[in-house]
């Protein structure tokens, strides 16, 4: 199952076939694999990474670092299930550390997470500071270089 998921990690539009060839298994077997897969949600979805400063379309990305006071009974799942249901929080995770979520907001333009964030996270129960960084340029997403390299500028040794 694992080399089926990383598989499917690096191009989740490989064909069953195609996972039998790479793995050794028939091709019904990948394809009930990956049905289980599916079926237990080990597999939430398949999605496209989109450069969307090549398409010319702005997107605009806030990571913003949330401390707040966990809610008795229930510890911070509460305040997450909270944060979640934004339409505009594109991750969110518990951390370890200096603060306690760190949220992933997509918008349009960096107003649109400005105001997200004063207007809908900040004033949440529970919450009791913020400090929010904006993606000036992507590298590398999810093991995809979004950048061209540069060439090498030194000219080869010959003998």
């Amino acid at each position: 199952m694992e080399e089926i998921l990383q598989l499917l990690s690096e191009d989740a539009r490989l064909t069953d076939a195609q996972i039998a060839e790479r793995t050794g298994i028939s091709e019904a077997e990948a394809k009930d694999a990956v049905a289980k897969l599916e079926k237990d949600k080990v597999i939430r979805r398949y999605k496209t990474v989109i450069d969307w400063e090549r398409a010319g379309i702005e997107h605009v990305f806030g990571f913003i670092e949330v401390r707040c006071a966990p809610e008795r009974g229930v510890g911070f799942d509460a305040v997450a299930e909270r944060i979640m249901e934004f339409p505009e929080v594109h991750s969110l995770y518990l951390m370890s550390g200096a603060y306690d979520f760190l949220v992933v907001i997509q918008g349009g333009n960096m107003r649109d997470v400005a105001y997200f964030v004063a207007e809908k996270l900040a004033p949440l129960d529970h919450v009791v500071g913020t400090a929010t960084h904006f993606v000036l340029r992507r590298y590398k997403v999810d093991g995809d270089v979004m950048v061209e390299r540069a060439q090498a500028k030194r000219l080869p040794v010959t003998p």
